[in-house]
């Protein structure tokens, strides 16, 4: 593993989510990681963007703690849409690249998000941050306004990292 996998996955255990670093012989929607039991394994040998790691640990910390326990290999499309994972793992990614210091493009490469990756990453750039309000109601961090009123940093600050 490189200095950046070690960064990425020293910050996702720090958080409390667990990763494993093992060979993944099954396949796997992004290339070298594998949701288990609501952890994150990781096949460095397999891993294309180690900032794939980020957005499947969005996933995991956005989800219920009972939720997140039970995940499993490739996320229920009908689950993740009523937790609005997609959504939240997102605007949490990219928060937490530049949480620990990474370029956020590490995360939003031009094979990610189904080619829509540079306009994503645009659109923060912009500060037109897509899932903050989920984000928001989840209890994570605030928006411009909200921050503004209780005096603290607004997104991309987070207040805390893991749902529950």
């Amino acid at each position: 593993m490189d200095e950046m996998e070690y960064t990425i996955i020293n910050f996702i255990r720090s958080i409390g989510i667990e990763v494993i670093v093992a060979p993944i012989d099954t396949a796997c929607v992004l290339p070298g990681i594998q949701i288990s039991k609501g952890r994150l394994v990781v096949d460095p040998e397999r891993l294309l963007y180690p900032g794939d790691l980020l957005h499947e640990a969005g996933h995991l910390a956005v989800a219920p703690s009972e939720i997140r326990k039970q995940m499993n290999g490739v996320l229920d499309p009908k689950q993740d849409f009523e937790l609005a994972g997609e959504l939240m793992a997102i605007p949490w990614s990219y928060a937490a690249a530049l949480h620990i210091g990474i370029d956020p493009a590490v995360v939003f490469h031009p094979d990610g998000y189904k080619g829509g990756a540079a306009s994503i990453l645009e659109n923060f750039v912009q500060s037109r941050f897509i899932g903050l309000p989920a984000l928001q109601w989840i209890g994570l961090t605030y928006d411009g306004k909200r921050a503004k009123e209780l005096g603290t940093a607004p997104f991309p600050k987070m207040i805390k990292w893991l749902r529950d």
